[in-house]
C-alpha cells in the first residue's frame, strides 16, 4: 500500500503507519526520526507529525528500511550483553596497574563533574579501562566501535539533545565505584552483576527521561533483555 502526504498535511499515528506498512511500532519510530533529521517532517508536541518538505525521488518509502543507524536503546542492550561479559572476564584478568587506570578515570569523572563540566570522558575512560583489563584487544575494539556507533548516531543525540538534567551521572559515577571494588577484589560474578546492574541503570533513566509517546523513542522493544544475571547465593 502506498500513501502520498502533501507539505503541511498530518501523517497517521504511528500504530496506522506500522498496520498500514506491516512493521513494528519501533521501525516506524525510527523511520520518522530519520525523516525528521532530513527535515522532511516535523514533529509537534501535542498535535502530531507533518510535512514540512517535499521528498526527492523514493526518499519517503525509503526512510522506513531505518538506514544504517539503530536506535540507542538497542544500543544499550547490546552494550549490556557485551560489558557485563567483559566485566565478568577483566576480573580475572585485571593486573595492578589496570585497577590503577580504572581509579583515576573515577577521579576524572569526580573532577567533570565537581566543575560542571558538559564532557563525559571520565564515562568513556572508565569502560575502556574495564576492557582493557580483560587484556584482549578484540573485546577493546568491540567495545570502542559500539562507542564510535553511539558518538556518530543521529539518533543517540537525538535524544541527548532533550535531556537537559546531568544530576543522574553521580549515580552512574557511584556504579563505576561498585564496578571497581568488584574487580578489586576480582570477584567475577560481582563485577558481572555491577556491570550489568550500571547498563540496566543508565537504560532506565533513559527510559524515563524520554517522551515515550514521541517517535524518537525506541525504548518499548528494548528496554528490558530475556537474558536474566544469576543472584549470589
Amino acid at each position: 500500500m502506498k500513501q502520498e502526504y502533501r507539505v503541511g498535511e498530518k501523517l497517521p499515528a504511528e500504530r496506522d503507519i506500522a498496520q498500514m506498512l506491516d512493521v513494528s511500532r519501533t521501525l516506524v519510530r525510527e523511520a520518522l526520526i530519520m525523516l525528521e533529521l532530513e527535515g522532511l517532517i516535523e514533529v509537534r508536541k501535542g498535535s502530531g507529525v507533518y510535512v514540512i518538505n517535499a521528498p526527492q525521488s523514493a526518499l519517503m518509502e525509503d526512510q522506513f528500511t531505518g538506514g544504517d543507524d539503530i536506535g540507542p536503546f538497542e544500543m544499550l542492550q547490546a552494550r549490556q550483553l557485551l560489558e557485563s561479559n567483559i566485566a565478568e572476564f577483566a576480573a580475572m584478568q585485571a593486573t595492578p596497574n589496570d585497577i590503577i587506570q580504572m581509579r583515576q578515570a573515577v577521579d576524572r569523572q569526580i573532577a567533570e563533574l565537581a566543575q560542571g563540566e558538559g564532557s563525559q570522558d571520565g564515562d568513556k575512560e572508565f569502560h575502556l579501562s574495564v576492557a582493557r583489563a580483560t587484556q584482549n584487544s578484540v573485546l577493546v575494539e568491540m567495545l570502542l566501535e559500539s562507542w564510535q556507533r553511539r558518538d556518530q548516531s543521529p539518533m543517540w543525540k537525538q535524544l541527548h539533545a532533550r535531556v537537559h538534567n546531568t544530576n543522574y551521572q553521580h549515580k552512574w559515577l557511584k556504579d563505576h565505584s561498585e564496578i571497581l571494588m568488584a574487580l578489586q577484589r576480582k570477584d567475577p560474578a560481582a563485577s558481572k552483576r555491577a556491570m550489568w546492574q550500571h547498563l540496566e541503570n543508565v537504560k532506565q533513566k533513559l527510559f524515563e527521561l524520554s517522551d515515550v509517546d514521541d517517535p524518537h523513542f525506541d525504548g518499548y522493544l528494548f528496554n528490558s533483555s530475556p537474558v536474566v544475571i544469576e543472584q549470589k547465593q
